[in-house]
């Protein structure tokens, strides 16, 4: 046995006893029943420099999206609601997104305290088209929304994905004088847009 393998051996024989996580607590808020609704929701959204898009008429998830953009050349969807003007392919690089205007995705549910809604690798099939397209636009059902954070890391969906980002408005930053800049580092708007699915 080299001395290596002398010293893996002995840290495996000194490894304390494993021992369970704690519970984590319920978090309750007042009487304990925070509120999940949608226009709570769309609230923190809002505050966060996020905008709320009236639902589609008669359903239309694309239309709507071309009238909200009608000056967008490259529109790349990750949903069946929106047909895009470019196919998103994941097995291209990330960097060929660099160039488009609009990125469409669904997300998996919205969080009322924050605003933030939760997108994962499923929703957005190339990870980076929620950081380099110009503006994104969030599709979500009203009625998938969850009261709190605390909620939300519970959810199946968070603990279950590979990827996940609770993504709460669009990239902001702002310098020592509280000049606010939007789009600095990613997304310059993030649409959200109720639908139903």
């Amino acid at each position: 046995m080299n001395t290596r393998e002398e010293m893996l051996s002995r840290m495996r024989r000194s490894q304390p006893a494993p021992v369970a996580l704690p519970e984590l607590p319920a978090f309750a808020r007042g009487d304990g029943s925070a509120a999940a609704d949608f226009e709570a929701f769309c609230e923190a959204l809002q505050r966060m420099g996020g905008k709320i898009a009236p639902s589609p008429a008669g359903g239309d998830a694309d239309a709507a999206v071309r009238a909200l953009f009608p000056e967008a050349l490259v529109i790349c969807s990750a949903t069946p609601e929106v047909r895009g003007t470019r196919p998103l392919d994941p097995a291209q690089p990330p960097a060929t997104l660099d160039d488009v205007d609009v990125g469409v995705v669904r997300g998996v549910f919205g969080v009322a305290e924050t605003g933030s809604v939760l997108l994962t690798e499923t929703e957005l099939q190339v990870e980076a088209l929620g950081f380099l397209a110009q503006h994104l636009v969030v599709l979500l059902d009203p009625a998938r929304i969850v009261a709190t954070l605390h909620d939300a890391y519970r959810h199946p969906a968070f603990t279950q994905a590979r990827y996940a980002i609770l993504m709460t408005g669009p990239s902001a930053t702002a310098d020592i004088e509280g000049v606010l800049i939007h789009g600095a580092q990613g997304i310059r708007s993030l649409t959200l847009l109720p639908h139903a699915g």
